[in-house]
């Protein structure tokens, strides 16, 4: 009977527990669902009021706002063209010099950095990422520019400038702010998010694969060339587009250098503007609803550029697992 009395308890004991556990996952599912749910609003939200308050000088100018490079607020006449253009070519010159230092110091770090220098080598590169915009653009404006304009701008225009074909995007005046500046700028401040991605994936390889290359006669470039890359290449690519998807939507950093002219140049020299920065620089100017609405469709489309680069990125991540896979 006591046995029998025991057994009831401890059944309704557990009973329960397993009561109050699967209120737990219960509760624990919704919690998590609803986390989930609030991104897709946020992101919903965004881009519903990106549209709405982008409607004024879509209806004014039409689809070609994106493509006309003119811009005379006191005509209230706006075109989109010239910070698109202006935010494209200044992340793809920061990507030309941050990729491959990128990956120069991805290289040393894992492969030929002595022992000792390898963690102080590291935070230093830990701690640039962590430099606030504003700083790189300060020091932009009042060290980098200065510099560019008196020694190698001069020195870009009288070498690259004469040859036929790419001389014209070294031509005219040499300033020191410019695209070919926030470029620059743009390149320093990425440059430690995409080295510390790519040394951690580096660093993911098994060392049985580099050492059996080594031990076939392989030279430090063909290690990493043959062996590491491609298996490391996806997180690569990753490492990379998340460089890229920064680059695209600095603001204080560029808006300090990049010479804020609201017009196309063909010469890297010359000033020019970002979608970041002009939405920075006139987001406070005299009020107009159809300046706003201009802006706000420049947002719109800066949104658009970033979600597509990073859908590329990701279809390009899923193509490379497939390929691994397979």
């Amino acid at each position: 009977m006591v046995d029998a009395t025991s057994q009831n308890i401890g059944m309704r004991i557990g009973a329960q527990v397993a009561r109050r556990q699967r209120l737990a996952d219960a509760v624990f599912r919704a919690a998590t669902q609803s986390f989930a749910v609030l991104v897709l609003i946020l992101l919903g939200g965004a881009i519903v009021s990106l549209t709405i308050g982008a409607l004024p000088a879509l209806q004014a100018f039409g689809p070609g706002f994106f493509l006309d490079p003119t811009w005379q607020p006191p005509k209230e006449i706006f075109g989109g063209l010239a910070p698109i253009y202006g935010t494209l070519v200044t992340s793809v010159i920061a990507m030309i010099i941050a990729v491959p230092v990128s990956f120069g110091i991805a290289i040393f770090l894992t492969e030929l950095c002595p022992p000792m220098l390898k963690r102080p080598v590291g935070i230093a590169i830990e701690l640039l990422a962590g430099i606030p915009s504003i700083i790189y653009g300060i020091w932009g404006f009042l060290v980098l520019g200065p510099v560019l304009q008196q020694t190698i701008l001069p020195f870009l225009k009288a070498t690259l400038g004469q040859l036929p074909g790419i001389g014209f995007l070294f031509s005219g005046v040499i300033y020191g702010q410019g695209i070919f500046t926030a470029g620059i700028v743009l390149a320093i401040m990425i440059l430690p998010f995409i080295t510390a991605i790519t040394r951690d994936v580096f660093e993911t390889v098994p060392p049985l694969l580099k050492e059996s290359a080594y031990g076939l006669g392989a030279t430090t470039w063909e290690v990493m060339w043959k062996v590491v890359l491609p298996y490391s290449r996806a997180g690569v690519v990753g490492g990379v587009m998340l460089g890229l998807g920064r680059a695209l939507g600095e603001t204080m950093a560029v808006a300090f250098v990049v010479g804020s002219a609201i017009k196309i140049n063909a010469s890297l020299l010359a000033p020019g503007t970002t979608i970041s920065a002009t939405i920075a620089n006139l987001a406070n100017s005299n009020p107009s609803q159809l300046l706003d609405s201009a802006l706000l469709a420049l947002g719109l489309a800066l949104f658009v550029i970033t979600f597509i680069v990073l859908s590329l990125a990701k279809l390009q991540l899923m193509r490379l697992q497939r390929k691994a896979g397979s």
